[in-house]
Protein backbone atom coordinates (compact mmCIF):
# COMPACT_ATOMS: atom_id res chain seq x y z
CA UNK A 1 0.00 0.00 0.00
CA UNK A 2 1.34 3.45 -0.84
CA UNK A 3 1.95 6.03 1.88
CA UNK A 4 -0.82 8.15 0.37
CA UNK A 5 -3.22 5.19 0.61
CA UNK A 6 -2.32 4.59 4.24
CA UNK A 7 -2.77 8.29 4.99
CA UNK A 8 -6.29 8.17 3.53
CA UNK A 9 -7.11 5.15 5.71
CA UNK A 10 -5.82 6.94 8.82
CA UNK A 11 -7.85 10.01 7.89
CA UNK A 12 -10.99 7.90 7.66
CA UNK A 13 -10.24 6.49 11.09
CA UNK A 14 -9.85 9.92 12.60
CA UNK A 15 -13.24 10.90 11.20
CA UNK A 16 -14.82 7.72 12.55
CA UNK A 17 -13.31 8.27 15.98
CA UNK A 18 -14.45 11.90 16.20
CA UNK A 19 -17.99 11.04 15.11
CA UNK A 20 -18.30 8.17 17.60
CA UNK A 21 -16.94 10.20 20.49
CA UNK A 22 -19.27 13.14 19.84
CA UNK A 23 -22.28 11.33 21.26
CA UNK A 24 -20.55 9.91 24.31
CA UNK A 25 -19.05 6.51 24.96
CA UNK A 26 -20.60 3.61 23.10
CA UNK A 27 -21.26 0.22 24.61
CA UNK A 28 -19.54 -2.90 23.37
CA UNK A 29 -22.83 -3.97 21.83
CA UNK A 30 -23.07 -0.71 19.92
CA UNK A 31 -19.50 -1.03 18.68
CA UNK A 32 -20.20 -4.62 17.63
CA UNK A 33 -23.28 -3.58 15.66
CA UNK A 34 -21.46 -0.67 14.04
CA UNK A 35 -18.52 -2.86 13.01
CA UNK A 36 -20.80 -5.55 11.63
CA UNK A 37 -22.71 -3.05 9.53
CA UNK A 38 -19.49 -1.38 8.46
CA UNK A 39 -17.95 -4.67 7.37
CA UNK A 40 -21.03 -5.58 5.35
CA UNK A 41 -20.87 -2.24 3.54
CA UNK A 42 -17.12 -1.74 3.19
CA UNK A 43 -16.43 -5.11 1.57
CA UNK A 44 -19.19 -4.76 -1.01
CA UNK A 45 -16.89 -3.01 -3.46
CA UNK A 46 -14.32 -5.81 -3.34
CA UNK A 47 -16.99 -8.49 -3.55
CA UNK A 48 -18.59 -6.91 -6.59
CA UNK A 49 -15.13 -6.49 -8.12
CA UNK A 50 -14.46 -10.19 -7.54
CA UNK A 51 -17.71 -11.19 -9.24
CA UNK A 52 -16.99 -8.86 -12.16
CA UNK A 53 -13.43 -10.12 -12.57
CA UNK A 54 -14.58 -13.75 -12.50
CA UNK A 55 -17.30 -12.99 -15.02
CA UNK A 56 -14.83 -11.18 -17.27
CA UNK A 57 -12.37 -14.06 -16.99
CA UNK A 58 -14.94 -16.59 -18.14
CA UNK A 59 -16.17 -14.30 -20.91
CA UNK A 60 -12.62 -13.75 -22.20
CA UNK A 61 -11.69 -17.45 -22.16
CA UNK A 62 -11.67 -18.67 -25.77
CA UNK A 63 -14.19 -21.25 -26.90
CA UNK A 64 -11.45 -22.94 -28.93
CA UNK A 65 -7.95 -24.31 -28.21
CA UNK A 66 -5.60 -21.49 -27.22
CA UNK A 67 -2.16 -20.47 -26.00
CA UNK A 68 -0.46 -17.29 -24.78
CA UNK A 69 -0.47 -15.83 -28.31
CA UNK A 70 -4.26 -15.87 -28.46
CA UNK A 71 -5.70 -12.31 -28.62
CA UNK A 72 -7.90 -13.13 -25.62
CA UNK A 73 -4.97 -13.96 -23.35
CA UNK A 74 -4.30 -10.35 -22.27
CA UNK A 75 -7.94 -9.89 -21.28
CA UNK A 76 -7.87 -13.14 -19.30
CA UNK A 77 -4.69 -12.11 -17.49
CA UNK A 78 -6.16 -8.69 -16.67
CA UNK A 79 -9.35 -10.23 -15.28
CA UNK A 80 -7.40 -12.84 -13.31
CA UNK A 81 -5.21 -10.15 -11.75
CA UNK A 82 -8.23 -8.06 -10.79
CA UNK A 83 -9.80 -11.11 -9.21
CA UNK A 84 -6.65 -11.81 -7.22
CA UNK A 85 -6.50 -8.22 -5.96
CA UNK A 86 -10.15 -8.22 -4.94
CA UNK A 87 -9.92 -11.51 -3.07
CA UNK A 88 -6.57 -10.87 -1.39
CA UNK A 89 -8.01 -7.67 0.09
CA UNK A 90 -11.01 -9.41 1.68
CA UNK A 91 -9.82 -12.92 2.51
CA UNK A 92 -8.69 -12.03 6.02
CA UNK A 93 -12.28 -11.22 6.98
CA UNK A 94 -14.20 -13.63 4.76
CA UNK A 95 -12.13 -16.83 4.85
CA UNK A 96 -12.77 -17.68 8.54
CA UNK A 97 -16.51 -17.21 8.00
CA UNK A 98 -16.72 -18.98 4.62
CA UNK A 99 -13.85 -21.51 4.72
CA UNK A 100 -15.24 -23.78 2.00
CA UNK A 101 -15.55 -20.92 -0.46
CA UNK A 102 -12.07 -19.76 0.49
CA UNK A 103 -10.62 -23.15 -0.46
CA UNK A 104 -12.64 -23.29 -3.66
CA UNK A 105 -11.57 -19.80 -4.78
CA UNK A 106 -8.09 -19.47 -3.28
CA UNK A 107 -6.90 -23.00 -2.54
CA UNK A 108 -3.42 -24.12 -3.54
CA UNK A 109 -2.78 -27.46 -5.13
CA UNK A 110 -1.95 -28.98 -1.73
CA UNK A 111 -5.45 -28.12 -0.48
CA UNK A 112 -7.12 -30.46 -2.97
CA UNK A 113 -4.92 -33.52 -3.07
CA UNK A 114 -4.33 -36.14 -5.75
CA UNK A 115 -7.48 -38.05 -6.57
CA UNK A 116 -9.87 -35.22 -5.70
CA UNK A 117 -13.08 -35.37 -7.69
CA UNK A 118 -13.95 -37.78 -10.45
CA UNK A 119 -10.38 -38.29 -11.61
CA UNK A 120 -6.90 -37.95 -10.19
CA UNK A 121 -5.70 -34.37 -10.08
CA UNK A 122 -2.47 -35.41 -11.72
CA UNK A 123 -4.38 -36.64 -14.75
CA UNK A 124 -4.23 -34.09 -17.54
CA UNK A 125 -7.95 -34.45 -18.27
CA UNK A 126 -8.83 -33.19 -14.79
CA UNK A 127 -6.86 -29.95 -14.88
CA UNK A 128 -9.37 -27.94 -16.90
CA UNK A 129 -12.62 -28.96 -15.20
CA UNK A 130 -14.26 -28.27 -11.85
CA UNK A 131 -13.90 -31.67 -10.17
CA UNK A 132 -10.28 -31.38 -9.07
CA UNK A 133 -8.38 -28.25 -8.14
CA UNK A 134 -10.55 -25.15 -8.58
CA UNK A 135 -10.22 -21.41 -8.17
CA UNK A 136 -7.87 -18.64 -9.16
CA UNK A 137 -4.72 -20.69 -8.58
CA UNK A 138 -6.07 -23.50 -10.75
CA UNK A 139 -6.49 -20.98 -13.56
CA UNK A 140 -3.06 -19.53 -12.78
CA UNK A 141 -1.52 -23.00 -13.00
CA UNK A 142 -2.73 -23.27 -16.61
CA UNK A 143 -2.36 -19.67 -17.79
CA UNK A 144 1.23 -19.34 -16.59
CA UNK A 145 2.41 -22.81 -17.53
CA UNK A 146 5.10 -21.38 -19.82
CA UNK A 147 6.73 -19.32 -17.05
CA UNK A 148 6.32 -21.63 -14.05
CA UNK A 149 9.77 -22.00 -12.45
CA UNK A 150 11.29 -25.49 -12.72
CA UNK A 151 11.74 -25.57 -8.93
CA UNK A 152 7.97 -25.20 -8.49
CA UNK A 153 7.34 -28.09 -10.88
CA UNK A 154 9.88 -30.19 -9.00
CA UNK A 155 8.28 -29.36 -5.65
CA UNK A 156 4.81 -30.36 -6.83
CA UNK A 157 6.14 -33.50 -8.52
CA UNK A 158 7.51 -34.51 -5.13
CA UNK A 159 3.95 -34.34 -3.80
CA UNK A 160 2.66 -36.54 -6.61
CA UNK A 161 1.30 -33.83 -8.90
CA UNK A 162 2.09 -33.76 -12.59
CA UNK A 163 2.59 -30.23 -13.95
CA UNK A 164 -0.06 -28.44 -15.97
CA UNK A 165 1.41 -29.69 -19.23
CA UNK A 166 -0.12 -27.11 -21.56
CA UNK A 167 -2.86 -24.65 -22.32
CA UNK A 168 -6.17 -26.16 -23.48
CA UNK A 169 -5.12 -27.78 -26.75
CA UNK A 170 -8.36 -29.54 -27.63
CA UNK A 171 -11.93 -28.33 -28.00
CA UNK A 172 -12.96 -30.42 -25.00
CA UNK A 173 -10.26 -28.88 -22.80
CA UNK A 174 -11.15 -25.35 -23.93
CA UNK A 175 -14.81 -26.00 -23.15
CA UNK A 176 -13.98 -27.39 -19.71
CA UNK A 177 -11.73 -24.44 -18.88
CA UNK A 178 -14.35 -21.87 -19.89
CA UNK A 179 -17.57 -23.56 -18.85
CA UNK A 180 -16.43 -25.50 -15.80
CA UNK A 181 -13.25 -24.14 -14.19
CA UNK A 182 -13.93 -20.44 -14.89
CA UNK A 183 -17.67 -20.85 -14.32
CA UNK A 184 -16.98 -22.32 -10.86
CA UNK A 185 -15.14 -19.15 -9.83
CA UNK A 186 -18.09 -17.04 -10.97
CA UNK A 187 -20.48 -19.19 -8.93
CA UNK A 188 -18.27 -19.10 -5.84
CA UNK A 189 -17.85 -15.32 -6.07
CA UNK A 190 -21.59 -14.82 -6.44
CA UNK A 191 -22.25 -17.11 -3.47
CA UNK A 192 -19.79 -15.14 -1.33
CA UNK A 193 -21.39 -11.83 -2.33
CA UNK A 194 -24.90 -13.13 -1.60
CA UNK A 195 -23.80 -14.54 1.76
CA UNK A 196 -22.05 -11.40 2.96
CA UNK A 197 -24.93 -10.11 5.09
CA UNK A 198 -24.91 -8.94 8.71
CA UNK A 199 -26.47 -12.14 10.07
CA UNK A 200 -23.55 -14.16 8.66
CA UNK A 201 -20.78 -11.80 9.76
CA UNK A 202 -18.92 -12.85 12.90
CA UNK A 203 -16.64 -9.96 13.79
CA UNK A 204 -14.66 -12.10 16.26
CA UNK A 205 -13.76 -14.59 13.55
CA UNK A 206 -13.14 -11.77 11.11
CA UNK A 207 -10.70 -9.94 13.39
CA UNK A 208 -8.93 -13.18 14.21
CA UNK A 209 -8.67 -13.72 10.45
CA UNK A 210 -7.03 -10.33 10.02
CA UNK A 211 -4.43 -11.19 12.65
CA UNK A 212 -3.87 -14.56 11.00
CA UNK A 213 -3.37 -12.84 7.64
CA UNK A 214 -0.71 -10.60 9.13
CA UNK A 215 1.01 -13.66 10.57
CA UNK A 216 0.74 -15.25 7.14
CA UNK A 217 2.93 -12.50 5.71
CA UNK A 218 5.97 -14.31 7.07
CA UNK A 219 4.54 -17.68 6.03
CA UNK A 220 4.31 -16.52 2.43
CA UNK A 221 7.92 -15.35 2.46
CA UNK A 222 9.04 -18.53 4.20
CA UNK A 223 7.32 -20.72 1.62
CA UNK A 224 8.85 -18.71 -1.20
CA UNK A 225 12.23 -19.93 -0.03
CA UNK A 226 10.92 -23.49 -0.46
CA UNK A 227 9.20 -22.81 -3.84
CA UNK A 228 5.84 -23.32 -2.13
CA UNK A 229 4.65 -19.73 -2.23
CA UNK A 230 1.07 -18.79 -2.99
CA UNK A 231 1.12 -17.37 -6.54
CA UNK A 232 3.95 -19.68 -7.45
CA UNK A 233 3.16 -20.20 -11.15
CA UNK A 234 2.93 -16.51 -12.07
CA UNK A 235 5.48 -15.42 -9.44
CA UNK A 236 3.22 -12.65 -8.12
CA UNK A 237 3.31 -13.32 -4.36
CA UNK A 238 4.98 -9.99 -3.58
CA UNK A 239 1.86 -8.41 -5.02
CA UNK A 240 -0.25 -10.71 -2.82
CA UNK A 241 1.49 -9.35 0.29
CA UNK A 242 0.65 -5.78 -0.70
CA UNK A 243 -3.00 -6.59 -1.36
CA UNK A 244 -3.31 -8.46 1.96
CA UNK A 245 -1.90 -5.45 3.78
CA UNK A 246 -4.25 -3.04 2.02
CA UNK A 247 -7.24 -5.19 2.86
CA UNK A 248 -6.24 -5.71 6.48
CA UNK A 249 -5.63 -2.00 7.00
CA UNK A 250 -8.96 -1.06 5.45
CA UNK A 251 -10.94 -3.51 7.58
CA UNK A 252 -8.98 -2.69 10.75
CA UNK A 253 -10.31 0.87 10.43
CA UNK A 254 -13.72 -0.40 11.44
CA UNK A 255 -12.41 -1.83 14.74
CA UNK A 256 -10.19 1.13 15.56
CA UNK A 257 -12.64 3.32 17.50
CA UNK A 258 -13.60 0.36 19.70
CA UNK A 259 -9.96 -0.52 20.35
CA UNK A 260 -9.08 3.07 21.17
CA UNK A 261 -11.95 3.26 23.66
CA UNK A 262 -10.33 0.59 25.85
CA UNK A 263 -7.77 1.16 28.58
CA UNK A 264 -4.39 1.47 26.89
CA UNK A 265 -6.09 1.14 23.51
CA UNK A 266 -4.66 4.34 22.07
CA UNK A 267 -1.12 3.07 22.58
CA UNK A 268 -1.96 -0.37 21.20
CA UNK A 269 -3.60 1.20 18.16
CA UNK A 270 -0.55 3.37 17.55
CA UNK A 271 1.67 0.27 17.60
CA UNK A 272 -0.60 -1.50 15.14
CA UNK A 273 -0.61 1.47 12.80
CA UNK A 274 3.17 1.63 13.08
CA UNK A 275 3.37 -2.05 12.15
CA UNK A 276 1.20 -1.51 9.10
CA UNK A 277 3.32 1.45 8.05
CA UNK A 278 6.57 -0.48 8.52
CA UNK A 279 5.35 -3.20 6.16
CA UNK A 280 3.92 -0.68 3.71
CA UNK A 281 7.23 1.18 3.53
CA UNK A 282 9.10 -2.09 3.05
CA UNK A 283 6.81 -3.33 0.27
CA UNK A 284 6.93 0.02 -1.53
CA UNK A 285 10.72 0.28 -1.43
CA UNK A 286 12.40 0.16 -4.87
CA UNK A 287 14.14 -3.18 -4.33
CA UNK A 288 10.77 -4.89 -3.77
CA UNK A 289 8.70 -2.91 -6.26
CA UNK A 290 7.87 -5.80 -8.60
CA UNK A 291 5.19 -8.47 -8.41
CA UNK A 292 7.64 -11.25 -7.59
CA UNK A 293 9.88 -11.93 -4.63
CA UNK A 294 13.61 -11.55 -5.25
CA UNK A 295 14.99 -15.03 -5.87
CA UNK A 296 15.94 -16.88 -2.67
CA UNK A 297 19.54 -18.07 -2.33
CA UNK A 298 20.06 -21.60 -3.58
CA UNK A 299 20.99 -22.80 -0.09
CA UNK A 300 18.38 -20.72 1.76
CA UNK A 301 17.20 -22.06 5.12
CA UNK A 302 14.68 -20.17 7.19
CA UNK A 303 15.69 -22.29 10.20
CA UNK A 304 19.35 -21.35 10.09
CA UNK A 305 20.10 -18.82 7.35
CA UNK A 306 23.71 -17.90 6.84
CA UNK A 307 24.84 -14.31 7.27
CA UNK A 308 25.51 -14.13 3.54
CA UNK A 309 22.00 -15.34 2.73
CA UNK A 310 20.48 -12.89 5.20
CA UNK A 311 22.30 -10.08 3.39
CA UNK A 312 20.60 -10.87 0.05
CA UNK A 313 17.46 -9.01 -1.01
CA UNK A 314 15.39 -12.09 -0.24
CA UNK A 315 17.07 -12.56 3.13
CA UNK A 316 16.53 -8.94 4.13
CA UNK A 317 12.87 -9.17 3.11
CA UNK A 318 12.41 -12.34 5.14
CA UNK A 319 14.07 -10.90 8.26
CA UNK A 320 12.13 -7.62 8.05
CA UNK A 321 8.75 -9.30 7.58
CA UNK A 322 9.46 -11.81 10.34
CA UNK A 323 10.39 -9.05 12.79
CA UNK A 324 7.27 -7.07 11.92
CA UNK A 325 4.78 -9.90 12.45
CA UNK A 326 6.47 -12.40 14.79
CA UNK A 327 3.69 -13.37 17.25
CA UNK A 328 6.34 -14.06 19.91
CA UNK A 329 7.62 -10.46 19.80
CA UNK A 330 5.59 -8.19 22.07
CA UNK A 331 5.93 -5.15 19.81
CA UNK A 332 4.99 -6.91 16.55
CA UNK A 333 1.78 -6.05 14.74
CA UNK A 334 0.44 -9.59 15.35
CA UNK A 335 1.05 -9.38 19.10
CA UNK A 336 -0.45 -5.90 19.31
CA UNK A 337 -3.54 -6.98 17.33
CA UNK A 338 -3.94 -9.88 19.74
CA UNK A 339 -3.75 -7.41 22.63
CA UNK A 340 -6.44 -5.34 20.92
CA UNK A 341 -8.60 -8.44 20.47
CA UNK A 342 -8.22 -9.35 24.14
CA UNK A 343 -9.21 -5.86 25.29
CA UNK A 344 -12.40 -6.06 23.22
CA UNK A 345 -13.25 -9.60 24.28
CA UNK A 346 -12.55 -11.03 20.82
CA UNK A 347 -10.76 -14.34 20.21
CA UNK A 348 -7.01 -14.07 19.81
CA UNK A 349 -4.97 -15.62 17.03
CA UNK A 350 -3.20 -18.61 18.55
CA UNK A 351 -0.65 -19.25 15.80
CA UNK A 352 -2.58 -22.07 14.15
Amino acid sequence: MTKRGLAIVIGLVATACSSSSGGGAETDAQYTQSITEGMETSLQGNLHALVQAATDLQAAAPDHPWDSTDPAFAAMEDAWTRGRHAYEQIEGATAPIFPDIDTSIDGRVEDFGPGTGTGALNAQSDMFGDQGMTGLHAVERIMFVNVTPPAVIAYEAGLGYAPAASFPTTQAEADEFKNQLCAKIVTDAQTLLAGWIPTNIDIGSAFQGLVSLMNEQKEKVTKAGLHQEESRYSQRTMDDLRQNLIGTSNIYVLFQPWIRSKSGGVAVDAQIESGFQTLSTLYDSPQYAGDAFPPPPADWSDLNPSAADQATLFGMLYEAVYAAVDPNAAASVVSQMNDAASSCGLPEFNGG
